[in-house]
């Protein structure tokens, strides 16, 4: 069956780096539109980052220029390297799989098929 399994995030200052991870099964990865979503509490998830079956990105413009997707199809990883985090950042992060592309903008949660558990980033002050 699919699954989605995140690994990293962790709690952090600000100013630091974290990565996550997520590793995938039971799809044809290389078909699939990836992206990352955070959500904070008491708000919507948002999308961070989607990259395209053909390797293009998205970025939210609140991380655009601090945060970097990439996939690799050879080992099914998707992986979200956060630099200069802030405290505005802290949220539950989550990798999601689309199948078909993503385009040029960044789509909302219900355009995605599949979701990791969730992994949780803390940039304290």
């Amino acid at each position: 069956q699919v699954q989605l399994v995140q690994s990293g995030g962790g709690s952090v200052q600000a100013g630091e780096s974290l990565r996550l991870s997520c590793g995938a099964s039971g799809f044809t990865f290389s078909r699939y539109c990836m992206g990352w979503f955070r959500q904070a509490p008491g708000q919507e998830r948002e999308g961070v980052a989607h990259i395209d079956l053909n390797g293009h990105t998205t970025y939210a413009g609140s991380v655009k220029g601090r945060f970097r997707i990439s996939k690799d199809n050879a080992k099914n990883t998707l992986d979200l390297q956060m630099n200069s985090l802030k405290p505005e950042d802290t949220a539950m992060y989550y990798c999601a799989a689309r199948l078909f592309a993503c385009g040029d903008r960044l789509l909302s949660s219900s355009a995605f098929e599949y979701w990791g558990q969730g992994t949780q980033v803390t940039v304290s002050s």
